[in-house]
């Protein structure tokens, strides 16, 4: 078929314009998804293929205080790289929640700032208050259960576990297993904790376990400041905070840590001759989650985004079992088939079911470990 001279000339325009990226011609233009810095879903975004096509364009995911022996950020890291193509940088792995939420409080717009954060869910609520985080309900929000989540999805916990006691039963003879043996003059010098409670998630829920082990509660800590305040008095305190490197070295050969920390010490230090023995104190059963989310002027907001559907979604989530951390969508994915459950066998068992502090009991024992801590260390 012939076509017109001036229809040839419309078509070869409407070519040009789309060549272009352009529309035109009376055709209407395809719909285009939000600016993923708005998107409160990957729906908001244009559906998971646009933000993850956003996310790719960006090619980078700024985090931190992420280390790789941490319930399997490695693995985390590594998948997601591999996965999209998105290069994630951490900075000051070795941080604590108090240094994330500084961060994001200094960084404001800047090109370095924290695209996203992990946090105990004490300073994802403060975060929340001060208005640094960006709405973002994944996939999977509605299957996390409502204690472990903000309502309007400012946060929500994405793994958990118990607090623990880790020894180096090469160099200590017997391992301590609850609050009350780490007062024995046999350990003088030699207990830690991962960081100063007043800035770190895992020294905090440390204290709040010590409570729980000398008649405290929910309601009062005072007990576990207490309890450390005789720990350092008796000389058993060692104010190091202890990490992969100072346990593989002695200097920290008791430590106070999440299971699934003092867990991957072990499997990770083992070829190194390390012998690290793990407890759970029965004196002070103490489970908590940590919360994932975005910041409110990341840098990458599309990038951001798709970390946190990675880290909820069941392949993310079957990673957390690897670093031996409870993933939070446990009980969904052991109900729909997706657990995976030889990873799962591994985690420790704790008798029980465990309880956790209303917002209300924390932000008290937050204040309380805040203006209680250095009196507790001046004895």
């Amino acid at each position: 078929m012939t076509v017109p001279r001036a229809r040839a000339a419309a078509v070869a325009g409407c070519l040009a314009l789309a060549a272009l990226g352009l529309h035109g011609c009376g055709s209407p233009p395809l719909a285009r998804p939000e600016n993923p810095a708005m998107a409160t879903s990957a729906e908001d975004a244009g559906g998971m293929s646009a933000l993850i096509a956003a996310a790719k364009h960006e090619g980078a995911l700024r985090a931190i205080a992420l280390p790789r022996d941490w319930a399997d950020y490695g693995g985390l890291i590594d998948g997601f790289e591999k996965k999209y193509g998105i290069k994630v940088t951490v900075d000051n792995p070795l941080g604590h929640s108090q240094d994330e939420i500084n961060a994001v409080r200094r960084s404001g717009n800047r090109p370095d700032a924290p695209d996203v954060i992990d946090v105990g869910d004490t300073f994802a609520r403060t975060a929340a208050r001060e208005n640094l985080l960006a709405p973002y309900r994944v996939a999977a929000f509605d299957s996390i259960p409502g204690n472990q989540k903000d309502p309007g999805a400012l946060w929500a916990n994405n793994y958990g576990g118990y607090i623990s006691i880790g020894c180096d039963a090469n160099r200590v003879k017997p391992c301590p297993e609850t609050f009350s043996d780490l007062l024995k003059p046999a350990y003088r010098g030699k207990v830690a904790l991962e960081g100063d409670p007043t800035r770190s998630q895992t020294a905090f829920s440390s204290v709040y376990a010590a409570a729980l082990a000398n008649n405290g509660s929910f309601d009062d800590i005072q007990p576990g400041l207490d309890f450390f305040g005789k720990l350092k008095k008796a000389g058993n305190f060692n104010p190091l905070p202890s990490t992969s490197a100072t346990v593989e070295d002695g200097r920290t050969p008791i430590s106070i840590n999440w299971d699934y920390v003092n867990l991957g010490y072990a499997d990770q230090l083992r070829h190194k001759g390390v012998n690290w023995q793990v407890a759970i104190p029965f004196d002070g059963s103490f489970a908590q989650y940590y919360a994932l989310a975005v910041n409110k002027h990341a840098p990458h907001p599309a990038a951001a985004r798709l970390w946190l559907e990675y880290l909820f979604s069941t392949e993310g989530q079957n990673l957390r079992l690897e670093g031996y951390a409870f993933p939070v969508l446990m009980d969904v994915m052991r109900k729909d088939g997706t657990l995976e459950t030889a990873a799962a066998a591994r985690l420790p068992t704790v008798e029980g079911t465990p309880q956790f502090p209303t917002d209300a009991q924390l932000e008290k024992a937050r204040n309380t470990v805040d203006q209680g801590w250095a009196k507790a260390m001046s004895g």
